[in-house]
C-alpha cells in the first residue's frame, strides 16, 4: 500500500483510466487531464485492457511528452473492474481517482476530488450529460442514486478513493461468481456499497465534473441501458438482506413515461433518452428472471 503522505518527489494523487480500444476519444481525455487547473502534482495510469486499435501508441506518445502519463498492461483479465485494479496496483499514490477514456474531465475536476478526500474515503463527482452530445448545457447531475433503493454510490467514470479503504474491501470485483454477484456491469456500485458497509465515509462534490459521452448509435444506447438494468436484480439479490429496497412506484412511473413518450422514437434528438430508459426497464425484467427475484 502507498504511504499516506506523499513526498515532494512523488505525485499527490493517481488517476486510473481503464481502456480498451479508446481511439479517438482517449486523446481528448488525456488533453483534459494534462490541463487540469489547481493541481499539478498528479499521475495518470492508463490501464490497457487489450486494445487492438491505436490506443497504446497514442498513450506512449503522450507519455514521451508528459512523464506523468504512464501505460500499464492490464490485459490479463478482461473487464473494467480488472483493469482498474491493475491500474491501482501500478499507481504510486494514497489517493486514487477513476475516469473513463471516452469522457472529458472538466477543469478543476481532480482538485475537487482531492479536496473531497480530505475528510472522506470515497468521493462521487457529477456528470455533464449535454456538452459532448449536442445538447444545450444543463446543470451537472449526480449518479442516479435513487434508482437502486439503497446506499449512495459513485460511477467508475467519476470516482475517487482513499487507497487503504479501497484495498481493505478488496478493490473492484473481477470474477463475480454465482454465490456473490453475476454482473455485466455495476462493479462500481458494488464497490461503493461494500466500502460504506465496511464503515468508510462517502461524500459527493458538485465541483468534480466530467462531461459524459453518449453512445454513438441507438443500438449501443439500448444495449448499454439493458446491461445497466440487468445488474439491478443481481445487486438486489445480494444486498436485500442488508437493506436494499424495491422502488415499485418508480418502475411504474418509468413504464408510464415510456408509453406516453413513445413518439420520441420518431425524433432523432429525443430517441436516445427513450431507448436508454426502455433498455434499463427491459434489462430489469430480464435480470429478475435470471436471478429469480422481482426487481422491476
Amino acid at each position: 500500500m502507498a504511504d499516506e503522505t506523499e513526498g515532494h518527489d512523488r505525485p499527490l494523487i493517481s488517476v486510473v483510466m481503464p481502456v480498451r480500444n479508446g481511439m479517438p476519444w482517449i486523446e481528448e481525455q488525456l488533453h483534459a487531464l494534462s490541463t487540469q487547473r489547481g493541481i499539478a502534482n498528479w499521475e495518470a495510469v492508463i490501464a490497457d485492457n487489450g486494445s487492438t486499435d491505436g490506443t497504446r501508441d497514442c498513450v506512449e506518445r503522450w507519455s514521451a511528452r508528459d512523464p506523468r502519463v504512464r501505460l500499464v498492461d492490464a490485459s490479463a483479465r478482461p473487464g473494467a473492474g480488472a483493469a482498474r485494479n491493475a491500474g491501482v496496483r501500478a499507481a504510486r499514490c494514497s489517493m486514487v481517482a477513476f475516469c473513463d477514456a471516452d469522457d472529458v474531465a472538466q477543469p478543476g475536476w481532480l482538485e475537487a476530488l482531492q479536496k473531497g478526500l480530505a475528510d472522506s474515503d470515497l468521493v462521487a463527482g457529477v456528470f455533464d450529460m449535454g456538452s459532448l452530445n449536442g445538447r444545450q448545457e444543463s446543470h451537472p447531475i449526480p449518479p442516479a442514486t435513487q434508482q437502486l433503493g439503497f446506499l449512495p454510490f459513485a460511477l467508475g467514470a467519476n470516482l475517487a478513493v482513499r487507497r487503504h479503504a479501497f484495498e481493505a474491501v478488496g478493490g473492484f470485483r473481477e470474477r463475480i461468481t454465482e454465490e456473490h454477484l453475476d454482473l455485466l456491469i455495476g462493479e462500481d456500485v458494488d464497490l461503493c456499497w461494500r466500502m460504506q458497509l465496511a464503515g468508510f465515509r462517502f461524500t459527493s462534490t458538485a465541483e468534480a465534473i466530467v462531461a459524459k459521452r453518449g453512445r454513438s448509435s441507438g443500438r449501443e444506447t439500448l444495449r448499454t441501458g439493458w446491461a445497466y438494468g440487468r445488474c439491478g436484480p443481481a445487486l438486489f439479490r445480494h444486498y436485500r438482506a442488508k437493506g436494499m429496497k424495491r422502488n415499485l412506484r418508480g418502475a411504474a412511473k418509468s413504464w408510464a413515461w415510456l408509453i406516453a413518450k413513445s413518439p420520441h422514437l420518431l425524433s432523432p434528438s429525443r430517441r436516445s433518452d427513450w431507448l436508454r430508459v426502455f433498455g434499463v426497464r427491459t434489462g430489469r425484467l430480464a435480470g429478475s428472471l435470471t436471478h429469480r427475484v422481482f426487481f422491476p
